[in-house]
């Protein structure tokens, strides 16, 4: 089954490429051509899936380009494909005639491709070399409306930010290489001595923080929003922020070996469930509500690679791709009937369009934890392992899957509220991008979205994956689970963990759902009655601690100020570095120069004028010197015999003399 895995990441590939090479002209087939690729891909990785092939090919001298399927790639692949088809097969439906499809479903393909590198990649060149094509292609998807700069500033940031973390791999890469690992092996990380592991693995975790929007990256993932739902539904659920996650979990057993390192992940990964649970609570955007919930569920696959929870940082890998890719193509399919996306505007929306607003129920309720969903086993596996770690890490984690059952209760409750009698899509609209209301491409009319069944189906497929994921909570297919993952000496969660979580789950969200419920019809009273949907309950009583609450929550919806936080404490330093470097080299460096070579000049002025005008003046009188005596050594050359006879008798005589004398 070799042929498959090449077949697997090839098709995709090619598929993606031919598309944006032909550009226009193929977007009439694109979709179609994109929605096949992502069939065929399906199947390709049930195959490879089922066979648990391995593949090489020559790449540098000693270091070949493998890819391979174990057990935790094969969940990887599964998930993956099906997520990449559920996605397209939605897009198809809801990108406009207009819309350069070939270009979107293009990159779209070519971004699929490069996941499934990334998950099968046996090594770190293959993996740098799909992770670096994953970010190249977010940056095209999440600028994909390109004419608005505001967006294409979005893309940049976020490419940049990610860019960033990126190059913690090189750093393993060249840890790995120096320290010995055979052929930048992955799994040969963990058996590298002392400080070329540790690089090795400090770099690997930077790269996966990155990609993964964990703290303090995190903040990019609001401005990734900029780009269509269908790329925020795939990027951000089963592929490139799920990536990072992935990685941790690949480099387990090096995180272990590296004792500092599994802690480290861990930390990192609560404290940004918990903080950016805080600020998805605090959000109006349905969109950035979403993507601060995904930095808090990736929070917990990293918590759980990090605490050594193999077997749930998985499942919950699979649980939130499913969920969370639900989440963002409801997202996008109010959008573009109802043109709204911030909470307020969505009053309603699960009434008017029932199919839809049942989906986004099923996949609020497993990224609540609510029992039975896939979510609730995969925080239950963490849990477990953070509890083994640390009472005090499985405490915070209890924290963010409480925090998780409230911002999905106010999410519920703002799409199933009763709609104001004045509320109109168009008093709420939202760009999300150009045609996304109405025209060619648009769903919208009165009946529910997903009458199409390009659009419906994929919505009813991930509910139901989103539910049946569940079944994992029992101890028979739990046990499976592990054994498909190769750890099944890894326990579980006890039947009392469950129960805490779940009960957790279904009070927060109870509670959440009634005040939310309740301030949702103050806030419809108060629109009523004249006093405008900014008026806040309770104006007037508790000032003081008012204002506290309204510049905590303004600090969470603002993510919690972490942009603000990177661009003072770094961007604007470095800026201000490169200025006064560039000032020292055009001033002192390049300064120097200049001054050098005058001085260079003005020396050569001194020995033109002085030593080399009297050795030319040495040289003319040596010159004249020998012409003279050359005219003098001529005179005697008178070609007369006799005269030559007389200066050979006046010589004669002169040597005679000096011989005399000399004696």
């Amino acid at each position: 089954m070799t042929a498959a895995l090449w077949a697997l990441v090839a098709l995709p590939a090619l598929t993606g490429a031919v598309l944006l090479v032909a550009g226009r002209r193929a977007d009439a087939v694109a979709a179609p051509c994109a929605v096949a690729s992502a069939v065929a891909g399906l199947a390709l990785g049930g195959a490879v899936a089922a066979t648990r092939p391995a593949a090489a090919a020559p790449a540098l001298a000693g270091i070949p380009a493998g890819l391979a399927v174990d057990g935790l790639s094969a969940v990887m692949v599964l998930t993956v494909t099906a997520v990449h088809l559920a996605v397209v097969l939605f897009a198809s439906g809801e990108l406009g005639a207009d819309e350069a499809r070939a270009r979107f479903f293009g990159f779209m393909s070519l971004f699929a491709a490069a996941m499934l590198v990334t998950v099968t990649a046996t090594g770190l060149l293959v993996l740098l070399a799909a992770w670096e094509v994953m970010g190249a292609v977010s940056y095209a998807l999440i600028g994909y409306w390109w004419r608005g700069s505001e967006r294409v500033r979005s893309a940049g940031l976020a490419f940049l930010t990610t860019r960033a973390g990126d190059l913690g791999l090189y750093l393993a890469a060249g840890a790995a290489l120096a320290g010995g690992a055979g052929a930048l092996q992955v799994s040969g990380l963990a058996g590298l001595d002392g400080v070329w592991r540790d690089a090795a693995v400090a770099g690997v975790v930077v790269a996966a923080l990155g990609k993964s929007a964990q703290l303090p990256f995190s903040f990019w993932l609001s401005h990734a929003m900029a780009g269509p739902s269908p790329v925020s539904a795939l990027l951000h659920s089963a592929t490139m922020v799920a990536a990072g996650g992935y990685l941790l979990v690949r480099v387990e057993p090096a995180l272990a070996a590296a004792v500092w390192a599994g802690p480290l992940v861990a930390w990192v990964g609560a404290a940004t469930a918990v903080l950016l649970g805080v600020v998805a609570l605090a959000q109006s955007d349905l969109k950035q509500l979403l993507a601060a919930s995904t930095c808090a569920q990736i929070g917990f696959i990293v918590l759980g690679a990090g605490a050594g929870g193999v077997a749930g940082a998985s499942l919950q890998f699979t649980a939130h791709a499913a969920a969370k890719s639900l989440l963002f193509l409801c997202a996008g399919a109010w959008l573009v009937t109802l043109g709204a996306r911030d909470l307020g505007g969505l009053r309603g929306a699960a009434r008017r369009h029932p199919l839809v607003g049942a989906a986004f129920t099923a996949g609020a309720l497993a990224v609540a934890g609510l029992p039975p969903t896939g979510i609730w086993a995969a925080k239950d596996a963490v849990l477990a392992a953070a509890l083994r770690s640390s009472p005090a890490l499985y405490a915070t984690g209890l924290v963010a899957a409480a925090l998780a059952a409230a911002y999905a209760a106010r999410a519920l409750v703002a799409v199933w509220a009763p709609p104001l009698p004045r509320q109109s899509g168009a008093e709420h609209a939202a760009a999300d991008g150009p045609g996304s209301v109405g025209g060619p491409g648009s769903v919208g009319g009165p009946g529910p979205v997903g009458t199409p069944l390009s659009l419906g189906a994929p919505l009813v497929v991930l509910a139901a994956g989103s539910v049946a994921l569940g079944v994992f909570a029992l101890p028979a297919s739990a046990h499976w689970w592990r054994a498909l993952l190769d750890v099944p000496g890894e326990p579980g969660p006890a039947g009392w963990e469950m129960a805490v979580s779940a009960l957790v789950s279904v009070v927060v969200l109870a509670g959440a759902g009634l005040v939310f419920a309740r301030g949702s019809t103050r806030a419809a009273a108060a629109e009523e009655g004249g006093a405008g949907p900014g008026t806040p309950a309770g104006a007037g009583t508790g000032a003081a601690s008012g204002t506290v609450l309204l510049r905590g929550r303004r600090w969470a919806a603002d993510w919690l100020g972490l942009e603000r936080l990177v661009r003072g404490g770094l961007v604007r330093p470095t800026l201000a570095l490169a200025r006064g470097l560039s000032a020292f080299d055009d001033r002192v460096v390049a300064g120097g120069v200049r001054v050098g070579a005058r001085l260079g000049l003005t020396a050569a002025d001194a020995v033109r004028d002085r030593v080399e005008t009297t050795a030319d003046r040495s040289v003319g009188a040596v010159a004249s010197a020998v012409r003279t005596a050359a005219v003098w050594a001529l005179r005697p050359q008178t070609g007369l015999l006799h005269q030559y006879y007389a200066q050979a008798v006046v010589a004669l005589l002169v040597l005679a003399t000096v011989f005399v004398l000399m004696r």
